[in-house]
Protein backbone atom coordinates (compact mmCIF):
# COMPACT_ATOMS: atom_id res chain seq x y z
CA UNK A 1 0.00 0.00 0.00
CA UNK A 2 1.44 3.39 -0.85
CA UNK A 3 1.18 6.75 1.45
CA UNK A 4 -1.50 7.89 -1.45
CA UNK A 5 -3.81 4.53 -1.15
CA UNK A 6 -3.53 4.95 2.61
CA UNK A 7 -4.94 8.09 2.71
CA UNK A 8 -7.50 7.33 0.08
CA UNK A 9 -9.20 4.23 2.13
CA UNK A 10 -8.80 6.52 5.48
CA UNK A 11 -10.84 9.02 3.35
CA UNK A 12 -13.51 6.41 2.57
CA UNK A 13 -13.52 5.31 5.86
CA UNK A 14 -14.24 8.43 7.62
CA UNK A 15 -16.83 10.66 5.11
CA UNK A 16 -16.93 13.63 7.79
CA UNK A 17 -13.21 14.15 7.04
CA UNK A 18 -11.90 16.14 4.17
CA UNK A 19 -9.06 14.49 1.85
CA UNK A 20 -6.95 17.42 2.98
CA UNK A 21 -7.57 16.96 6.20
CA UNK A 22 -6.72 13.59 6.19
CA UNK A 23 -3.54 14.43 3.97
CA UNK A 24 -2.65 16.64 6.68
CA UNK A 25 -2.97 13.94 9.45
CA UNK A 26 -1.20 11.18 7.56
CA UNK A 27 1.49 13.46 6.68
CA UNK A 28 1.64 15.15 10.45
CA UNK A 29 1.65 11.42 11.85
CA UNK A 30 4.98 10.37 9.46
CA UNK A 31 6.83 14.14 9.91
CA UNK A 32 5.97 13.42 13.56
CA UNK A 33 7.48 10.08 14.07
CA UNK A 34 10.72 10.55 11.04
CA UNK A 35 11.40 13.60 13.84
CA UNK A 36 11.31 11.16 16.93
CA UNK A 37 13.67 8.87 15.10
CA UNK A 38 15.90 11.41 14.26
CA UNK A 39 16.25 13.11 17.91
CA UNK A 40 16.99 9.31 18.80
CA UNK A 41 13.81 8.80 20.61
CA UNK A 42 11.97 5.45 20.52
CA UNK A 43 8.11 5.69 19.12
CA UNK A 44 5.70 2.80 20.45
CA UNK A 45 2.24 2.28 19.25
CA UNK A 46 0.88 0.22 20.95
CA UNK A 47 -0.91 -2.68 19.61
CA UNK A 48 0.80 -2.09 16.57
CA UNK A 49 5.03 -1.92 16.89
CA UNK A 50 7.75 0.02 18.01
CA UNK A 51 9.72 2.51 15.86
CA UNK A 52 13.92 3.11 16.71
CA UNK A 53 17.32 3.69 15.48
CA UNK A 54 19.67 1.21 15.19
CA UNK A 55 23.57 2.27 15.41
CA UNK A 56 25.64 0.50 12.76
CA UNK A 57 28.81 0.11 13.44
CA UNK A 58 31.63 1.22 10.82
CA UNK A 59 33.09 -1.27 8.94
CA UNK A 60 35.01 -1.94 5.73
CA UNK A 61 32.70 -3.14 2.36
CA UNK A 62 33.91 -4.47 -0.86
CA UNK A 63 33.03 -2.81 -4.18
CA UNK A 64 31.17 -5.55 -6.11
CA UNK A 65 32.46 -4.29 -9.34
CA UNK A 66 36.21 -4.32 -8.61
CA UNK A 67 36.41 -5.75 -5.19
CA UNK A 68 38.05 -2.96 -3.62
CA UNK A 69 37.99 -2.73 0.19
CA UNK A 70 35.68 0.69 0.92
CA UNK A 71 35.45 1.94 4.33
CA UNK A 72 31.59 2.59 5.05
CA UNK A 73 31.01 5.37 8.12
CA UNK A 74 28.61 4.03 10.85
CA UNK A 75 24.92 5.48 10.91
CA UNK A 76 21.70 4.89 12.52
CA UNK A 77 19.51 2.75 10.63
CA UNK A 78 15.49 2.60 11.00
CA UNK A 79 14.40 -0.45 12.78
CA UNK A 80 10.56 -1.41 13.36
CA UNK A 81 9.91 -4.00 15.79
CA UNK A 82 5.62 -5.09 15.15
CA UNK A 83 3.86 -5.68 18.10
CA UNK A 84 2.16 -8.79 19.49
CA UNK A 85 -1.44 -7.99 18.24
CA UNK A 86 -0.11 -6.99 14.67
CA UNK A 87 1.74 -10.59 14.44
CA UNK A 88 -0.84 -12.49 15.60
CA UNK A 89 -3.50 -10.68 12.94
CA UNK A 90 -0.73 -11.07 9.81
CA UNK A 91 -0.05 -14.84 10.91
CA UNK A 92 -4.00 -15.15 10.77
CA UNK A 93 -4.68 -15.19 14.33
CA UNK A 94 -7.68 -14.17 15.74
CA UNK A 95 -9.38 -11.00 14.79
CA UNK A 96 -11.04 -9.84 17.22
CA UNK A 97 -12.21 -6.09 17.95
CA UNK A 98 -10.14 -4.89 20.96
CA UNK A 99 -13.00 -2.89 22.40
CA UNK A 100 -15.43 -6.02 22.60
CA UNK A 101 -13.08 -8.27 23.62
CA UNK A 102 -11.75 -8.49 27.00
CA UNK A 103 -7.68 -8.72 26.51
CA UNK A 104 -6.14 -12.44 27.04
CA UNK A 105 -9.76 -13.51 25.02
CA UNK A 106 -9.79 -15.29 21.65
CA UNK A 107 -12.08 -14.44 19.49
CA UNK A 108 -13.98 -17.29 17.33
Amino acid sequence: MTKSELIAQLAAANPHLRQPDVELIVGTIFNEITAALSRGDRVELRGFGAFSAKQRDARTGRNPRTGEAVEVAGKAVPYFKPGKELRERVNGGPLQDPKRAPRGTAVA
